[in-house]
């Protein structure tokens, strides 16, 4: 009986720790909601408003009329989604070549990648500028596109995934039916690799939605910007910024941003759960 109290107290602990845990981790988001209901002075008065107020559609209004809200969020969509795709695809591929294969230069080059992986990207700000401008490509969406096909962490990471949950029984068998590379790669690795694949993904929309600094530099015309950049110039001069509509802004970026971690997770969660059941 008494092992039995103890673990339930543990239990109960746990439990009390990991709400609290939520609750600091929520209340940001909250209050982020929360200001983008209220207008400046109220943002700012004393003691501070712990309940929505009453002003986000006119502060949606003047969003919508200080920048150009859904054109921008449009050239983010489409930036993060292509990236993601090409993310995922060119380096699942390449991490499969390094998890399952043998070939001369392999240590070599994974030393490379990780000497890259290091590196950090501001780095690589202005060599990359000089080469986009000298293909022609500053001020279009390529070259935000280009550039981010693929990266270091996620041959790392899905090299990583793949080495413990692909196994060579399984590309032995697709070899012995006749399966070749990109079979093995397609319909062996891939429905394996889901859930790495999904966090992955998370992972390269939510940078690529939040990237500020490289559209900054790359996207020219001011007409044709990701919605991060649009957000900043909702900052005014002289003390000018309303900040009921910068919260609102944020807000509304946060939302499809939700939507992907909810899917992501609903696919990482299921594919788990189903290994779980297998085992």
């Amino acid at each position: 009986m008494a092992s039995i109290k103890g673990s339930r107290r543990r239990g109960i602990a746990l439990h009390a720790v990991l709400i609290v845990g939520l609750l600091l981790s929520a209340f940001p988001f909250y209050w982020a909601v929360i200001m983008s209901t209220h207008t400046s002075s109220e943002i700012f008065s004393y003691p501070p408003k712990l309940l929505p107020g009453s002003h986000f559609l006119e502060n949606v209004r003047n969003l919508f009329d200080a920048i150009d809200f859904f054109g921008s969020m449009w050239n983010s969509l489409l930036v993060a989604t292509t990236v993601t795709f090409l993310v995922l695809f060119f380096d699942s591929l390449a991490a499969f070549v390094f998890a399952k294969f043998r070939f001369p230069g392999r240590k070599l080059l994974f030393a490379l990648l990780m000497l890259i992986f290091m590196v950090p990207a501001q780095l690589a700000a202005i060599p990359q500028f000089v080469i986009m401008a000298k293909i022609g490509w500053i001020g279009s969406m390529t070259a935000l596109i280009v550039p981010a096909a693929a990266n270091a962490f996620g041959i790392f990471w899905m090299r990583q995934y793949m080495k413990s949950a692909i196994h060579d029984e399984l590309l032995d068998a697709a070899k012995l039916d006749g399966a070749n590379f990109m079979r093995q790669y397609w319909h062996v690795a891939l429905p394996v690799v889901r859930p790495g694949l999904a966090f992955l993904g998370i992972f390269t929309f939510m940078g690529q939605w939040n990237d500020y600094a490289w559209p900054l530099i790359a996207l020219t015309n001011p007409d044709n910007v990701t919605l991060q950049v649009a957000l900043s110039q909702l900052n005014g001069t002289h003390g000018t910024t309303d900040y009921g509509m910068v919260m609102t802004g944020a807000v509304l970026a946060l939302v499809p941003l939700l939507i992907v971690f909810a899917i992501g997770a609903r696919q990482i969660i299921g594919d788990l759960a189903k290994g779980a059941v297998r085992e």
